[in-house]
Parts: structure tokens; sequence; C-alpha cells
């Protein structure tokens, strides 16, 4: 879906950024969201880091951007929670959002500066509509990990579609079609269920996503994440209804295993490893770090 931006002025675009024990990350993140394209006439960003359950120097790291932020006319916010809960950072950045479209980023994604305008160009429309970019790899440091996203990213999943891993976004008419996030694992797919396929507009401008790193860890995430999209299978199964994942046929996956085989074993690997008792978590963060 694309739209013409909408015409009333002194419109906001809310970045609500959840943060945990990210003070390592967070400065490359916002420092890239800072350098973003000047957004279209009458629309204004307001940036909201939530900063939850943090026992680093994550919120002292958000606050130290705020003087550049105000430089660029940007509202800048920062928000400490005592519990560490992404749907209660999500909920909390809701609640001091006053945006016309809301952004949804992690604070480990660096975003390009054509990003944030090109989903405001889509999403200031008057109905429903979701949006993401184009997400690439940020560069492995492991080889296990470098061998598995240049496999991972051929997938029908990754390339088509509107996947919206680690940044999407949604208009003010979207985001009403729910009130609070629930207590799941999976908030991105939970956001892009809302929506139908006709609903959901990938942009060209791309964004850095970062894998994580060695074999346990990617085996920890990939089974999590797979639980994600059973819990929100099994509590709210209409949903499923506008997934339009394609499926990987036997001679796509052939064809991508010609093309990348340390990638397709690797890959082949980790699933078969999910499907175990290896490595497994009981927290509710798991990001290799």
């Amino acid at each position: 879906m694309a739209g013409s931006i909408s015409v009333s002025m002194n419109q906001t675009v809310s970045i609500i950024l959840p943060a945990h024990n990210e003070a390592d990350y967070i400065d490359a993140c916002v420092q890239a969201l800072l350098h973003s394209d000047t957004l279209p006439d009458g629309w204004k960003p307001q940036v909201i880091v939530v900063a939850n359950g943090c026992s680093d120097g994550t919120a002292a790291r958000a606050r130290s951007h705020a003087k550049t932020a105000e430089a660029r006319g940007w509202d800048w916010r920062v928000i400490e929670l005592k519990h560490g809960s992404k749907p209660g950072a999500l909920n909390a950045g809701d609640a001091a959002a006053k945006g016309d479209v809301l952004v949804y980023l992690d604070a480990d994604v660096l975003v390009s500066p054509a990003l944030l305008r090109q989903l405001v160009a889509q999403l200031g429309v008057q109905g429903p509509t979701y949006g993401s970019g184009s997400p690439q790899l940020m560069p492995a440091q492991d080889w296990v990990t470098g061998a598995y996203g240049r496999f991972w990213v051929t997938l029908p999943f990754v390339t088509h579609g509107c996947p919206g891993f680690g940044a999407f976004a949604m208009n003010r008419t979207g985001r009403n079609r729910w009130g609070d996030w629930p207590q799941i694992i999976s908030d991105d797919t939970f956001a892009r269920l809302q929506f139908t396929s006709a609903e959901r507009v990938r942009v060209t401008a791309q964004y850095q996503w970062p894998l994580v790193e060695g074999f346990r860890n990617l085996v920890r995430v990939r089974r999590r994440q797979n639980e994600g999209v059973a819990q929100i299978s099994d509590l709210y199964p209409d949903l499923m209804a506008n997934d339009d994942k394609l499926p990987t046929s036997l001679v796509g996956l052939f064809r991508r295993a010609l093309r990348h085989p340390l990638g397709f074993v690797v890959y082949v690997t980790v699933a078969l490893a999910v499907k175990t008792r290896l490595f497994r978590s009981k927290s509710e963060w798991v990001r290799g770090r």
C-alpha cells in the first residue's frame, strides 16, 4: 500500500526504543537515528528511550544525546523502569507517545538516513498501515554466524513481504487495533499479523540488524523465535490468517544449498538442534551477547 502524505500540519512520528542493558550498543543506534534525513514539512520526531531493568549505564548513555536531538528540533525523552520487560517497555513508550506514526526500534539496530522519511511518507495516510525497511545483516564476527546468515538472508521470509524484525512501524489508526502489548515473546510478529498483507509496505531504505554470535546462541534464539510464533498461534489464532510467509520449496532449498553449501549445513544443523534440549534457557531475554 502506498499513499500520499497527510496534508495536516504539525504531525509527530514517535520512535519508541526499548533498551535492556544496552549501554554498549545504544550510542551507535541513536547516532544513526539522529543522522536521519529531514522529514517532510510539518512532521517532527519524538524519541522515547525506555530503559527497563537496566543495571548498566543505558539510561545515562541515552540522555547524553539529548542536546544533539534538541539541536535538530527533536523531542527526546528517557524513561526508566525498574523491571526488565519488553512488553512493559513498549506499553510505557506508547503511553508517552504523541505520534501519528509510531516506529518501534530495537536498541542494537542501525537505521539508514532515509528510513524514517520513507516510513512517514508511506504511513502518513488515513487507513491502517504497517511498514518496515529492507533489513541487512551486520557483519558477523563468528564464522558459524556468518555462514548461517549468508544462507538465512536468501529465505523468502527475509527477501519478500515486510518481516519487520528489529524495526517496524505503523500509523495511529493501525495501532488502535489493540490495547496494551500482551506478555508475549514475539512482539514484532504480533504487530505484523495485526495487518493484512495489503496493509503492509516495505520501503527501500535499509536498516542493519545483528544476528547473535555462535552456534549455541543461534540455537537458543531460533528456539525462542519458534516458541514466539507458536505462542501467538495458540493465543491469537485468528491473526495467523494474516501471515503471508512464503514456504521454502524443496527445489528452492536445493538451489540455495548449491549456492551456499556451508551455510545450508549450518542452518540445518541449527534447525535440528532447536528440536532437542540443547542450550535451553529460562531467561526472558535471549540475545547471546
